[in-house]
């Protein structure tokens, strides 16, 4: 299975020019399901299908901004069922639409669906606290459906937080929050060490805004598996590379560098049974 996470940058920084460079890019990838964000649907326009064509079952998050930027899910394969979770967790968070996708995909792997999680908390430096939160979140979501179904779990999105914040700690099995913890394994850190490659990088990137341009080149862009049950992550993977890392010509992609990885399913590891099972079909809630 092939993974990508991708911020599209909306229609923001010369989008006619950006667009042919996303459109080449991605299908040359050939992803199999697709974590996007600032991604623009209106009533004349979808981003998404714009981008990737009729080969893919794409699901929008309907809490998006004003210019209909915001979270989508695109997959090869049928999209079951489809939770869309509100990270409004303060008056801090009020000004930017910070949600959190998770679909059933049903893949050709297993008879178990797979559960793909789409999460972009807020995106200001100082909201580290807010970014805990709605990351604990997200996570009891998604414990909820393991417990009572059994899933393999992959989780990324723009998290705009380096490794070492509280957050992605948490995320990582690093540190407990709000008397809770999780084990999920980056990604990027299994297939190619701690290297410091950065997903932000202001220092290279013109596309990023003039305050921002000041900032530290940063990774903030992640893909991670979750942990079985006392052990490692349910699924191995192979290869995990930056997307978009130069511009075509002079045009760059987005402002973001996104994440393509390769994921396999281990004969060895087993998923239990489901029981009780929420998958009735396309819905969402």
């Amino acid at each position: 299975m092939r993974v990508i996470t991708q911020n599209l940058l909306g229609h923001h920084q010369d989008w006619p020019r950006r667009r042919p460079v996303l459109i080449d890019g991605l299908r040359a990838l050939r992803p199999d399901v697709l974590l996007l964000q600032e991604a623009v649907v209106t009533d004349d326009h979808d981003m998404v299908v714009d981008l990737l064509g009729d080969e893919f079952h794409v699901v929008h998050h309907r809490l998006r901004e004003p210019d209909g930027s915001g979270i989508s899910l695109a997959s090869r394969w049928p999209i079951g069922q489809v939770r869309e979770l509100d990270l409004q967790v303060g008056p801090r968070t009020a000004d930017f639409a910070a949600s959190a996708q998770i679909a059933d995909i049903h893949w050709p792997h297993s008879a178990v669906p797979l559960l793909l999680v789409n999460h972009k908390p807020s995106y200001k430096t100082n909201l580290e606290h807010e970014r805990q939160r709605q990351a604990v979140m997200t996570a009891a979501a998604v414990e909820e459906i393991v417990e009572r179904t059994g899933r393999h779990v992959v989780l990324g999105g723009d998290f705009d937080a380096e490794p070492e914040a509280a957050s992605v700690r948490f995320w990582r099995g690093l540190q407990s929050c709000e008397g809770t913890s999780v084990a999920y394994r980056d990604v990027w850190e299994l297939t190619n060490g701690a290297l410091p490659d950065p997903t932000f990088a202001p220092s290279v990137v013109p596309l990023i805004t003039p305050q921002r341009q000041t900032d530290l080149d940063r990774r903030i862009d992640y893909l991670l598996i979750r942990c079985g049950d006392g052990g490692g992550p349910t699924l191995r993977a192979t290869r995990c590379e930056r997307t978009f890392t130069s511009p075509v010509g002079d045009v760059w992609a987005s402002d973001h560098f996104g994440l393509v990885a390769d994921l396999e399913v281990p004969g060895d590891v087993p998923l239990r049974a489901e029981s009780g099972s929420d998958d009735a079909g396309p819905a969402r809630e």
